[in-house]
């Protein structure tokens, strides 16, 4: 509807310029928008304000011409009129809402995708976390708006890449070694003094349970730094093999586990760093080397290789970063926790550096997650032994709530997650709200066919001109603005904003349900209503899909 009347207003401009009315056809960009109150009309346009210079004319005289031109009986704006300096408001016929409906069929599963993203390559990483523990629901947030920003740019014609970068080299790596080593010796009934930095919890009982299990005692025919070795092999994988199985519980896959240690065993870390040595934007000093970022918009210079020779984080991620756009990506994305704010400009400092575009890169920030249970704060775990892990959150309230709640907050805020509300089946659980739209109308559709021997519900022009109800049109114009949700949603990366939408739909519906019956006695108003409220069901149905949240016919 934005385009028809974006549209309508250029040509009666043009036609207003032929007819000598304006001083110029070169149009100032103007916006449609939905006016806050209903009492504005559907749609408002500031065109005559920003042609005002361009047309040397006052700008209700401009809102006035095109007015005119609209006259008075256009086949889809029902009225105009004129506000404040001069606004045009537009209220649309309800006839001509109707076609969004069978847009909706015609579309299904596709409602609201499109190809504005024309095939473009983007890498979006996320969670990311080192295996050395279980998840916990900070690292669920990361994963749900980085798995849902992937879904919604994929309806937007992007060609989406899921990538999970596995942390499995370096100091902590060894340190979890060392912690399921001394566990193991624990085990075999050995006194162990296990320092304070070691990993806690009973997850590694458990991993050192399965290495004695799988390996005996084969640990102690090598010496401590070999079984320490193969100790943090052995534990890393089994942590994969765990955070995967988590992440698939939320319905979460990627395309790529990329392995940290193999980025460094294939020589690129070394490559990029003699690479940048040779351009001298690496330098020698204190027996260290050193990126030269604050050339590059950093606040300072950053150290890429240690006085003892051990490459810091930082080489590994230069190299993991250039790696991604040596694979072809032409944008790549990666979701990090908050906490990592400091560490965006030294990686743009190196993409600059080498000779690529910083807008390629992009971050998205999550903040912290509020564990709560009746409103009081949650923090102890039973298996991690130090936080509530993201599994423990998953059995107690399903992945649906989580997966939904998570977004029901834009990611730069933080979130307080209720443990109690999220089990609870009413209103004020959100998942909950907008699932009973779906569940409920299934129910009335069964209730159609049962009942009602309505087995066909399909566009039928006599019934769907029944639909003209205030509550009918508002569901009609919501429905219309799913297609602009989704893309917004895909272009800022903020997957909330589809999630308020929902709400928002679900709100929109229950407010109509509670004021009209469907199933009435009138057939000609019954089909048109049946036909309304499968379309509402198909939006939420497709919403929830790109949410990763199921849309239950039963409840």
């Amino acid at each position: 509807m934005k385009k028809t009347i974006r549209q309508l207003i250029l040509d009666i401009a043009n036609k207003a310029f032929e007819d000598n009315k304006f001083n110029a056809n070169t149009f100032a960009e103007f916006a449609i928008e939905e006016p806050k109150a209903d009492a504005h009309g559907d749609l408002s346009t500031n065109f005559a304000m920003v042609n005002a210079k361009t047309q040397k004319m006052a700008p209700r005289k401009i809102a006035e011409i095109l007015i005119r031109y609209i006259g008075n009986d256009h086949p889809v704006i029902e009225k105009t009129e004129i506000a404040g300096p001069g606004f045009i408001n537009f209220f649309i016929l309800p006839a001509a809402w109707y076609p969004v409906l069978n847009d909706i069929y015609e579309k299904d599963t596709q409602y609201g995708f499109s190809d504005m993203g024309k095939g473009q390559k983007i890498q979006v990483e996320f969670v990311s976390a080192n295996p050395t523990g279980p998840l916990h629901v900070g690292h669920g947030r990361g994963a749900i708006v980085g798995d849902s920003t992937a879904s919604l740019l994929s309806a937007c014609g992007y060609d989406v890449h899921r990538e999970y970068y596995i942390n499995d080299a370096g100091k902590q790596i060894q340190m979890l070694g060392l912690s399921v080593f001394l566990r193991f010796q624990k085990l075999n009934g050995q006194t162990v003094d296990f320092p304070e930095d070691c990993y806690q919890g009973d997850y590694i009982h458990d991993i050192a349970k399965e290495l004695k299990e799988e390996k005996g005692d084969w640990i102690y025919s090598v010496s401590k730094d070999e079984a320490v070795a193969f100790c943090s092999k052995f534990a890393a994988d089994r942590m994969i093999i765990k955070i995967r199985n988590v992440l698939n519980t939320l319905g979460i896959e990627f395309d790529n586990w990329y392995s940290e240690q193999a980025l460094v065993d294939s020589g690129k870390v070394e490559s990029v760093i003699n690479k940048f040595k040779d351009q001298q934007i690496i330098y020698e000093k204190d027996d260290a080397l050193w990126f030269k970022t604050e050339d590059f918009g950093d606040e300072k210079d950053r150290v890429v290789v240690r006085n003892n020779g051990q490459a810091t984080y930082f080489a590994s991620d230069i190299a993991y970063h250039q790696d991604k756009l040596d694979r072809g990506f032409d944008r790549i994305i990666d979701v990090w926790g908050a906490d990592h704010h400091g560490y965006i400009p030294r990686i743009r400092a190196s993409i600059t550096a080498s000779g690529r575009n910083e807008k390629q890169f992009t971050v998205i920030l999550t903040q912290l997650v509020n564990l709560l249970r009746k409103g009081v704060p949650v923090s102890m775990g039973k298996r991690s032994g130090q936080f509530i892990t993201l599994q423990e959150v998953i059995d107690e309230v399903g992945k649906d709530a989580v997966r939904f709640i998570f977004l029901t907050r834009h990611y730069e805020s933080p979130l307080d997650f209720d443990l109690a509300v999220a089990k609870q089946k009413t209103n004020d659980n959100p998942v909950y709200y907008v699932q009973y739209v779906h569940a409920r109308i299934s129910s009335i559709i069964k209730k159609a066919r049962n009942e009602n021997q309505i087995t066909d519900i399909s566009f039928d022009e006599k019934s769907v001109a029944m639909i003209r109800e205030p509550e009918e049109i508002q569901l009609i114009k919501h429905l219309a603005r799913y297609p602009e949700t989704i893309a917004a949603s895909a272009e800022y990366m903020e997957p909330h904003r589809l999630a308020f939408y929902l709400m928002d739909l679900a709100a929109d519906f229950h407010a109509y349900y509670n004021k009209h019956r469907v199933l009435t006695e009138d057939s000609d108003l019954t089909a048109g209503r049946l036909y309304l409220i499968l379309a509402v069901q198909k939006v939420i149905r497709n919403g929830l899909t790109l949410l990763g949240v199921s849309a239950p016919d039963v409840m």
